[in-house]
């Protein structure tokens, strides 16, 4: 009932950002506490006889964000950068591609994190920001600074003013993605600090960066709602089981018990 109850919590956070640019669905890892080995004792018997495992019921041990590629939809805003992923590596083992790709972001506190979050705004002081106020990184590590707000972004993420190259938004990859953590506003952190490895020129890896438009979030509402009811049956078959033990119990305590007048 426990892991049920924080599958629902997990899922209705999903759900809840359904909406939030670049989010990454959360799933759910259940894993079986382990089993017991019953076995009979007594009774005239010399040896003790096995009657079979006992299951000791689960628990929610992580929660792994899923970096699959969300919605890309366009919305005529010249900051808005939608980073969509072309090419990674393929794990030879599972043939499936592995790893994801981040844009950099400087906190005001001056640490670094990862987002696929790309609505971003120029400030007061021309630095290009997430929706935050999260400083936007270059290929170099350092804020993107503009001299306008009339800008063009390239593909590769160069960013061209009056057709002259100003700068470069940074890409970063992230080969294991276990090793993200998340911390809310759609931001992740490096597993024991550190920094990722730049995108650009990796040969296994290819990108491109949209302007104008924006990756939503890869939450599907209808899977996530048909989840949420799944847990919540389950959660209630457990509460069933759970008041029909306490019944029997109830029973052999005040009624088997009694000893008669």
């Amino acid at each position: 009932m426990i892991a049920q109850d924080s599958r629902e919590e997990m899922l209705s956070n999903n759900l809840n950002n359904v909406d939030t640019p670049g989010y990454k669905v959360d799933r759910a890892k259940l894993r079986t506490f382990p089993e017991m080995l019953v076995q009979r004792l007594g009774g005239g018997i010399p040896t003790p006889e096995t009657v079979g495992p006992l299951a000791t019921g689960v628990y929610m041990d992580e929660t792994i964000p899923d970096f699959s590629q969300g919605t890309v939809t366009e919305t005529g805003q010249p900051t808005d950068v939608a980073l969509v992923t072309s090419r990674l590596p393929v794990n030879p083992a599972t043939g499936a591609q592995d790893g994801a790709l981040l844009f950099s972001v400087r906190t005001p506190g001056g640490a670094v994190r990862y987002t696929r979050n790309g609505h971003f705004t120029l400030n007061a002081a021309g630095l290009l920001t997430d929706s935050s106020g999260n400083r936007v990184l270059n290929t170099a590590g350092q804020p993107v600074r503009l001299p306008s707000d009339r800008f063009q972004t390239a593909p590769d993420g160069t960013i061209l003013v009056g057709g002259t190259a100003v700068d470069q938004i940074g890409v970063s990859y992230a080969a294991n993605t276990n090793q993200l953590i998340k911390e809310g506003s759609s931001l992740f952190r490096l597993n024991g600090g550190g920094l990722l490895p730049a995108a650009a020129g990796n040969p296994n890896v290819d990108f491109q960066l949209k302007q104008g438009f924006l990756e939503g979030s890869n939450v599907s509402a209808d899977e996530t709602m048909t989840d949420m009811m799944e847990a919540y049956r389950s959660f209630e078959a457990n509460q069933k089981v759970l008041l029909t033990l306490d019944g029997t119990l109830d029973k052999a305590v005040n009624q088997v018990g009694r000893v008669g007048s």
